[in-house]
């Protein structure tokens, strides 16, 4: 069963962020995730929560997610991410039949 990481981001550094998104989606599809969203029009449903950047990736599994984020590939270019973006991520499960 596929799961699913969703990640909210607000830039703080272009030129990191940047960076940082040129070199991420090739370890994306190197450890088995794939993109569902990145980026694109956000349209709030009358709350208070209005995202900047909203990415949706999937992956094979939960151990794949934590593979990828921890490998060294992975945590070379982190501080790009860390130095260009607030980001929030949390992991979700797949439908489970309910």
């Amino acid at each position: 069963m596929s799961v699913f990481m969703l990640v909210e981001a607000r830039t703080i550094n272009l030129e990191k962020y940047t960076q940082y998104i040129s070199q991420v989606s090739r370890l994306v599809v190197q450890y088995g995730g794939r993109y569902l969203v990145r980026g694109g029009k956000i349209t709030p449903l009358g709350n208070d929560w209005n995202p900047e950047r909203i990415i949706i990736l999937e992956f094979p599994s939960e151990e794949r997610i934590k593979e990828w984020l921890s490998s060294p590939e992975y945590k070379a270019i982190a501080p790009l991410r860390e130095a260009g973006a607030e980001t929030r991520a949390v992991i979700l499960e797949g439908l489970n039949g309910v």
